[in-house]
């Protein structure tokens, strides 16, 4: 309970200060944060960890579809062969879930 009380009385606190802040100190830090992501230095860092893990994400897949094998049912089998496809074809836009490739 003392645990519990403590975690509210922070939480009172910090929307107290957050609201005086008020909407300036917002826009601020949403500046900064865009500036921080134009950077080219942290847009190459992000690229190269993007390609990184898309390298890895394939020597995992290779890793795991030759142990698993047969024994994921169809269904799943071919949704993964169908993105694999899509994924090596550059296909951009949307996925049949909606969601962006980007």
């Amino acid at each position: 309970m003392r645990y519990r009380l403590t975690f509210i009385a922070g939480l009172a606190l910090g929307y107290v200060l957050g609201t005086r802040a008020g909407r300036e100190r917002y826009e601020q830090l949403k500046k900064s944060a865009h500036q921080v992501a134009q950077n080219p230095a942290v847009r190459n860092t992000a690229e190269t960890a993007a390609q990184q893990g898309r390298q890895f994400a394939g020597k995992a897949y290779h890793a795991v579809s030759e142990k698993v094998g047969d024994r994921v049912p169809e269904s799943v089998a071919q949704r993964v062969r169908s993105l694999r496809e899509r994924s090596t074809n550059g296909t951009g836009g949307e996925d049949d879930w909606g969601t962006s490739n980007t």
